[in-house]
């Protein structure tokens, strides 16, 4: 999308907002969500293209509330203000006649206040004709298989009160995995706002490197507990376990969080750990869906140590707490966990014997109030003799206790961190991804 067309995009919302604003009546208050994208997306399998192609699209969410009631209406938003109006009418008039006929919400969140907020990050992505020969270029002659997602995605939100945000972001995700003739794959993400090929052509690099490494007979472990090291995507995919029943206030109120025993401090973490929410990477809005702004940085774990959990305004009102801006999942939107000392030379000779594990997959709980995950590990994984990777391994399930990983069998994190990216396209690009470094543990349990 060029600048111009992002203004003229910008344009039309805010004419959307102040024409609801002239129509709307004395005890009627509103929000509007918008989410827009222009992307390019380009599938590859076998290093050939599938399919490919842009798409512009947009939506609306309108919220009508009024005595304590609300609805709500998903609607088209195309950038022509004649065309957005009409529709944004009929569904006002929809929600009018449908909002005194629901139930009252003792929890409804009103407008208030007036925050205000204007943030557009550009990139220097691939021009589109370019994606498909620069992609490629590195990997012919493999058996590569991805997904390039690319473009500006917009998200922005205004309400009758007056609050008005507006993010728009230029990135790039390329989600892909190189196969073996034995079917066996290296994973990988590349994702930034801006392209560096030579970043990329390590990425590939290090990739054939471990396809070498598949290509050795497999070994096949026993179940019992092993030393492990767990690479930054691994690490963030533990990580968010913690969206679903860890971080939330509204889950620890209710008796369904994995870290109730460390808000009671009857269990810590070890002192080497340390999460928090950071906006300050721009890759995320900070305004949630109330229009309300989070900090730019929020610790949540510090030195092993619960010192915040994520509240948004429902909870603050149902509990009696202070709102810090989380959205309506209380869930994490830019987590980064600290390094650690670990240098990436070191890591083998560190581990010694044990297992390298690169992704993990199937993940859920298994015992939630004692923190217990269940999960599989998947692709390159690999058993380490010596400081030496000797062989590729089957894949493993695990079960194990985030206060054993994170806790007392914590060795340490690597002295780098990577950004791991969400690529999720389901109704959307999703934005932002989790900030890890990798972890040595020891007595990691895998139970088949």
């Amino acid at each position: 999308m060029k600048h111009q067309e992002l203004l003229a995009l910008e344009d039309s919302f805010n004419q959307l907002i102040e024409t609801l604003l002239d129509k709307k009546e004395d005890s009627e208050q509103f929000t509007v969500k918008l989410n827009s994208e222009y992307s390019q997306f380009t599938r590859f399998n076998h290093a050939k293209v599938r399919q490919t192609g842009t798409v512009a699209d947009g939506w609306v969410e309108l919220t009508l509330m009024q005595n304590q009631r609300s609805g709500f209406r998903l609607i088209p938003f195309t950038g022509d203000r004649e065309v957005d109006w009409q529709v944004a009418y009929k569904a006002l008039q929809e929600l009018r006649e449908e909002v005194p006929l629901l139930p009252l919400d003792p929890y409804l969140v009103l407008p208030s206040g007036t925050n205000t907020s204007r943030e557009i990050h550009t990139g220097n992505l691939l021009p589109e004709e370019a994606v498909v020969p620069t992609v490629l270029e590195l990997v012919n002659e493999l058996d590569f298989t991805g997904i390039y997602a690319g473009g500006f995605v917009v998200k922005a939100y205004a309400d009758s009160s007056g609050q008005k945000h507006w993010f728009a972001t230029d990135s790039f995700t390329l989600d892909y995995s190189i196969f073996t003739t034995q079917e066996q794959a290296v994973k990988g993400t590349f994702a930034g706002s801006n392209w560096h090929q030579e970043a990329y052509a390590a990425k590939i690099d290090e990739a054939k490197k471990q396809l070498k490494l598949l290509s050795r007979p497999v070994k096949q472990l026993p179940r019992g507990n092993y030393k492990t090291y767990f690479a930054p995507a691994a690490v963030a995919d533990l990580l968010s376990m913690l969206s679903w029943g860890g971080v939330s206030e509204a889950d620890l109120q209710q008796g369904n969080s994995a870290l109730a025993a460390l808000s009671r401090q009857e269990k810590l973490l070890s002192p080497t750990f340390n999460l928090k929410e950071n906006f300050q990477l721009g890759l995320v809005p900070r305004f949630n869906e109330w229009g309300e702004m989070a900090a730019p940085e929020l610790p949540i774990i510090t030195n092993g140590i619960l010192v915040n959990t994520l509240i948004n305004s429902r909870t603050a009102k149902e509990y009696q707490k202070t709102a810090n801006g989380a959205n309506s999942a209380e869930s994490l939107r830019a987590p980064e966990i600290s390094p650690g000392n670990l240098a990436f030379d070191r890591i083998l000779p560190t581990l010694d014997t044990g297992l390298y594990v690169s992704n993990l997959h199937y993940l859920n709980w298994s015992d939630r109030p004692t923190g217990r995950i269940t999960g599989m590990t998947r692709y390159a994984c690999f058993w380490v003799e010596g400081g030496e990777i000797i062989a590729p391994i089957e894949n493993l399930r695990f079960d194990e206790s985030l206060y054993r990983f994170w806790g007392e069998n914590l060795v340490d994190l690597t002295d780098f961190q990577d950004f791991i990216p969400e690529v999720g396209t389901y109704e959307g690009r999703q934005l932002g991804g989790s900030m890890v470094p990798g972890m040595l543990v020891e007595d990691f349990t895998y139970t088949l």
